[in-house]
């Protein structure tokens, strides 16, 4: 299973980013919440990304926030200096174990267990 984080959901929309596209294809693959929050709450949206991102998050398997996913958000932020919503991403992935797909694989450098593929 692949969990997508939000500069993934972003780039899959995009034309240019077919090869994306041809890679999730053959995968199973979900989302944090987090990911929908992130990328629906950008201010700058415009009403038609709005309403692709609506549709493309009503087909995509949402991953809720559990106790067990705050407890090792907590871990993460305790061992690397992470934004809070890739803590609670990072700890959904290693949660429901899975591999974390996303454009910025530095970010999550050092969270021990945690899967990370860069398909770009």
């Amino acid at each position: 299973m692949l969990l997508l984080d939000s500069n993934i959901v972003i780039y899959s929309i995009l034309p240019t980013h077919q090869k994306l596209r041809d890679f999730l294809s053959g995968n199973p693959f979900c989302c944090s919440v987090i990911t929908k929050v992130e990328v629906l709450g950008y201010h700058l949206l415009s009403p038609k990304e709005k309403l692709d991102f609506e549709n493309l998050f009503s087909t995509i398997p949402l991953v809720p926030i559990s106790p067990s996913i705050i407890e090792k958000a907590i871990q993460i932020k305790q061992i690397k200096r992470v934004t809070l919503g890739d803590s609670l991403i990072a700890a959904t992935a290693l949660d429901i174990e899975a591999e974390l797909v996303t454009a910025n694989s530095k970010d999550f450098e050092g969270i021990f267990g945690l899967k990370v593929t860069n398909p770009l």
